[in-house]
């Protein structure tokens, strides 16, 4: 399986994708930061949970930056350096939230030692796949939090980052669309089987490293991987889809 995942990709569409982002920053620093002032209150459970998640959103990113580079499209690479400060924000907005709650911050976690490790293992493709199951948990876990937390602080934080990932799944897939689009039709459905396998297993892991978390924001670890399983397969499907062919996404909106 080729597994570069792409040459040089004139009008390949991302500079759509770069004035989105520039316009998302341009939101960012127009409108004010939480209130951190004002203090949070959060299960100890919810803390430890958003002290990993903390850890997993804060990186510079310069491997995937790396492999963006090589693809040999600049709109897709300034893309890429976008996206990863959305992420790097997320990683500010938790650590302040952690910070209100008095709660201090991880020098480093294991299981996200693991996951950088599994991402780059071989070339972009690869790592997009990998990138992209942490986007589907990081929908559902967010999601959870912003409505299982009852106090306001912590709400509008993951309310926002929510946000941010849900608008992330769109620009990994058309990238990787391109990118099964270079697979031979053969192989593609197994492609596509190794990627709800490796979903599976990422929302199985996290399932269980914060079930205690979920649990104490009334959310059941079924539910989270169901949800997470859901997503995926029509995730899969919009990778894996003919030109002119429209899944529809049910995080949309």
């Amino acid at each position: 399986m080729y597994e570069n995942g792409g040459g040089a990709m004139p009008g390949s569409g991302f500079d759509e994708w770069v004035a989105a982002f520039e316009a998302e920053k341009a939101r960012r620093e127009w409108i004010a930061d939480p209130e951190w002032g004002h203090g949070v209150e959060l299960p100890a459970v919810v803390v430890r949970s958003l002290q990993k998640f903390q850890v997993g959103e804060d990186g510079d990113g310069a491997n995937l930056r790396a492999k963006a580079d090589l693809a040999g499209d600049a709109a897709y690479s300034a893309a890429v350096r976008l996206f990863v400060d959305e992420e790097r924000n997320h990683a500010r907005l938790l650590a302040e939230l952690l910070g209100a709650a008095g709660a201090p911050l991880l020098d480093g976690h294991w299981s996200d030692r693991i996951f950088v490790r599994v991402r780059r293992l071989l070339g972009l493709r690869t790592e997009l796949m990998v990138l992209m199951v942490a986007e589907l948990v990081a929908v559902e876990y967010y999601r959870s939090l912003r409505d299982g937390l009852a106090d306001p602080l912590a709400r509008e934080v993951t309310g926002r980052i929510l946000r941010d990932e849900r608008r992330h799944i769109p620009f990994h897939v058309q990238r990787l669309r391109q990118s099964f689009g270079e697979i031979a039709p053969s192989a593609r459905p197994f492609a596509q089987l190794a990627w709800l396998l490796l979903a599976l297993a990422g929302a199985l892991f996290v399932a269980v490293d914060h079930g205690p978390a979920l649990h104490a924001v009334r959310a059941s670890r079924g539910r989270f991987l169901g949800a997470v399983a859901r997503h995926a397969r029509v995730v899969g499907a919009r990778m894996a889809a003919r030109e002119g062919r429209a899944v529809a996404d049910p995080q949309a909106g």
